[in-house]
């Protein structure tokens, strides 16, 4: 609200001089207000007097020369002026009437009908508005400096999810531009027909959804984990809309999946550890038995034993083989180029490659990515997920595709291949020690692999589609 004490800076802008004595005189007569009234004839001078903020109400008359009152209210209006400004004229007009209101005017008087009374409404009247004005100004500017800087994902979308108003963060989550994202619909970004189904059917049953957890695939066809959150709201015009909230928890179910796997590697350690104590004292037994049988035993009946020996010191070295997988590995990190690191892969797979008529695609940037690693340990993580991906296409169509790109967050690995994909109810258990979709496997290649790629604080993420193939996504901090 205006404060009434304070004294009010009038400036009148009037090229004649006898309408401008008429009017202060009526501004004078005023009474309980307390009114400073200069007088200014010349429209560049009235320009910087608006400009510098010198005044806080300016009455002016729309004959102003060679220019008119519309002029300098379209000038003052791209000077941000945000003091009332109150146009006279001789005579009635209601076309400049309302040109005058449509450019910013806060009021229009015709100089015949001036009172003092009607002067002391009209100043009354434009200071309270113009007070208000300020302070809804000041409160936009407030909440949409919120709205900007806010790290949450912020949105605006009318009733079918087609975004009209968009903060930074939203246009940093989905990848893309904000005039472009403006001419799409939230649906486009959910690539699961259920929860859109779900979003819809919840938003006309309550009104809101809340605390909903999405995949949102962007345009950059990465896969981010949200909260989603949204309300039905009315503006003044009763016109309906809906505001939201993606809150980005990728990184949050990242560490979760990683923190499990651990405990799991962990747990897993603790058992193998107990079973090989176990196994190797009585097999320890074994072998010393064997050595005093030796001695005692017929030529032809050592073929036994050579298979009890053979046999014995399988599974020694199977026990062995577990206890190497389970524990944390022991790395000595460098700063180590990572386009070496796969090319060292990929010769040790030659072979399997050429057996087997993949054709491989390399995709590297023009400048080294640098990584801090264990090169030895990195080659045998990268490996095993490589013979994986052989191992996973048939026949001699296949295709191994490995992409490694730098950007500003991290260095990122992508081993993609054309095989028969994972089904989704195998992806969570991966890496989990001795599971295995293999004849003949143990289990224990992956496992491994997780607990390298954990030693160099790396992510990996797994997306896999049936009948497809599946990318291996490694993530590397710049060293």
């Amino acid at each position: 609200m205006y404060d009434h004490t304070k004294p009010v800076r009038i400036l009148i802008i009037d090229d004649d001089e006898d309408d401008f004595i008429l009017t202060k005189e009526y501004l004078e007569a005023i009474q309980d207000r307390d009114l400073i009234i200069e007088w200014c004839y010349n429209y560049k001078t009235a320009l910087e007097h608006i400009a510098a903020k010198r005044f806080e109400l300016y009455f002016v008359d729309y004959r102003l020369g060679a220019k008119t009152g519309i002029d300098l209210l379209k000038e003052a209006m791209e000077l941000n002026c945000e003091e009332p400004i109150i146009l006279l004229t001789g005579k009635g007009n209601t076309n400049i009437d309302k040109q005058a209101m449509q450019m910013g005017a806060v009021d229009y008087l015709v100089k015949s009908e001036l009172t003092s009374e009607k002067l002391e409404r009209c100043i009354r009247y434009s200071l309270e508005r113009a007070a208000s004005t300020k302070a809804l100004r000041s409160n936009e500017k407030k909440y949409r400096t919120i709205f900007e800087k806010s790290k949450e994902a912020v949105f605006t979308t009318d009733k079918s999810l087609l975004f009209r108003d968009i903060n930074t963060a939203m246009t940093r989550l989905v990848g893309c531009e904000k005039p472009q994202l403006l001419k799409s619909n939230l649906y486009q970004f959910i690539d699961n027909d259920s929860i859109r189904e779900l979003i819809r059917e919840s938003l006309e049953a309550k009104g809101d959804v809340t605390d909903l957890e999405v995949e949102l695939i962007n345009l950059k066809g990465k896969k981010r984990y949200c909260i989603l959150n949204l309300s039905l709201e009315k503006d003044s015009n009763s016109f309906s809309y809906v505001q939201g909230i993606l809150h980005d928890i990728t990184n949050q179910k990242k560490n979760e999946r990683a923190t499990l796997l651990a405990e799991k590697l962990a747990a897993t350690g603790r058992l193998v550890r107990t079973l090989a104590h176990e196994v190797r004292n009585p097999l320890s037994n074994i072998h010393m038995s064997l050595e005093q049988l030796v001695g005692l035993t017929k030529d032809e009946d050592r073929i036994y034993l050579d298979i009890i020996d053979r046999n014995g010191k399988r599974i020694n070295d199977l026990i062995t083989e577990l206890l190497t997988s389970s524990k944390p590995t022991e790395m000595v990190l460098e700063r180590i180029v990572a386009q070496t690191v796969i090319d060292d892969a990929l010769s040790a797979a030659v072979d399997r490659l050429t057996l087997k008529q993949i054709k491989l695609r390399l995709n590297y940037p023009d400048a080294p990515c640098y990584i801090r690693g264990d090169q030895s340990k990195l080659k045998i993580a990268l490996l095993n997920i490589i013979i994986n991906a052989i191992e996973a296409m048939d026949g001699t169509a296949g295709e191994l595709k490995i992409t490694l790109s730098c950007n500003e967050e991290n260095n990122v690995i992508e081993i993609t291949d054309t095989g028969c994909g994972i089904p989704p109810e195998n992806l969570s258990k991966l890496f989990e020690p001795f599971f295995t979709s293999k004849r003949n496997g143990i289990g224990l290649g992956l496992a491994s692999t997780l607990n390298i790629l954990q030693a160099h604080n790396a992510t990996v993420e797994v997306k896999s589609k049936v009948g497809v193939g599946t990318t291996f996504v490694l993530s590397f901090n710049h060293a």
